[in-house]
């Protein structure tokens, strides 16, 4: 199999393209021929040697794919060999093929494309449970959404306009935040033409119900002030590459409250039912990602410097069809 190999920890560029013996399969795994492969920011970290689960190179990278199964080994839960499926790991995915436990597969919805299947778990799941499990949105309140042009930051939009909030968009580049328009962000600031405070305080002179932070550095601070008594700030990431120093007093005096998202920390009925949710705004078509770059597997170095750069305007996909 073709394969993007990470051969030793340092910027997207130390990855190369080999030709790698293809994964075995142990019982109750498959192997999935894959066809398209989302590219995260944790993958750009987890090269790095920067990540929090560290993994010795050489590997290969990437954590969200789609394909077709070709094969499979003992008991798989009902999955079969041509079923479209999509699944994440730690890494593996950019690879012609990878073998997994069928037990953290998902199918793929009829009429869903393979590129859009790989381009939605990460990211949209990432906003989803954050949005309903942490930050309580309800309809008719008003969201902060840092970062809004990202993968994360844009299913944050399009899942909290979704769920009937006002949604204010906060990115770098006016390309971002028109993309952030056009998913249903009634106002938008580019933080790099004003003072983000300042202008919060403009457009939200009520403050706000809910934050989405995946971004952190010098963001934080003035969208966690722009919240009103009672406010949720839910952290996702620091895409930045700076963790904020929050004053607590802020915390205090104002009565808002700050919860770090990860999915483990997701009641089981709330899991079930937020995953249950998100797959009906697929299927429908109300939730769809925006895949602002496509890359051939050859171009996955490049791949991963888009995103490292924070060039990405929504998800980014290598495609592995050809």
């Amino acid at each position: 199999m073709r394969a993007a190999v990470c051969t030793a920890h340092g910027p997207p560029e130390v990855v190369c393209i080999e030709e790698r013996p293809a994964p075995g399969l142990l019982p109750g795994q498959v192997r999935v021929r894959v066809a398209a492969a989302g590219v995260n920011f944790p993958d750009v970290l987890l090269i790095a040697g920067r990540y929090q689960l560290p993994v010795p190179p050489p590997f290969v990278p990437g954590s969200e794919f789609a394909g077709v199964i070709v094969e499979t080994c003992g008991d798989t839960g009902g999955f079969a060999v041509g079923d479209p499926v999509t699944g994440t790991v730690l890494h593996g995915a950019f690879a012609t093929e990878v073998a997994v436990p069928a037990a953290g597969l998902t199918r793929v919805p009829d009429g869903v494309p393979l590129r859009t299947a790989a381009a939605f778990g990460v990211a949209h799941r990432t906003a989803y449970h954050a949005l309903r499990s942490m930050a309580r949105l309800t309809a008719g309140q008003e969201l902060i959404v840092l970062g809004a042009g990202s993968g994360v930051g844009l299913a944050a939009v399009q899942l909290g306009v979704a769920l009937g909030a006002q949604v204010t968009a906060v990115a770098s580049t006016a390309e971002k935040l028109a993309v952030a328009g056009a998913h249903g962000a009634g106002r938008r600031i580019c933080h790099r033409d004003t003072d983000l405070r300042a202008a919060l305080r403009e457009v939200l002179p009520g403050g706000a119900d809910a934050v989405i932070d995946p971004v952190g550095g010098d963001l934080s601070e003035p969208a966690l002030r722009s919240l009103r008594r009672g406010g949720r700030f839910v952290t996702v990431g620091y895409a930045s590459g700076v963790i904020p120093r929050i004053p607590l007093n802020l915390v205090l005096v104002k009565g808002v409250h700050i919860l770090g998202f990860q999915f483990q920390d997701v009641a089981p009925e709330e899991f079930t039912r937020n995953e249950d949710e998100l797959g009906g705004f697929l299927v429908s078509g109300r939730a769809r990602p925006h895949i602002g770059a496509v890359f051939p597997l050859s171009e996955a170095a490049a791949a991963l410097r888009h995103v490292a750069d924070g060039r990405a305007v929504g998800k980014v996909v290598i495609d592995l069809t050809d």
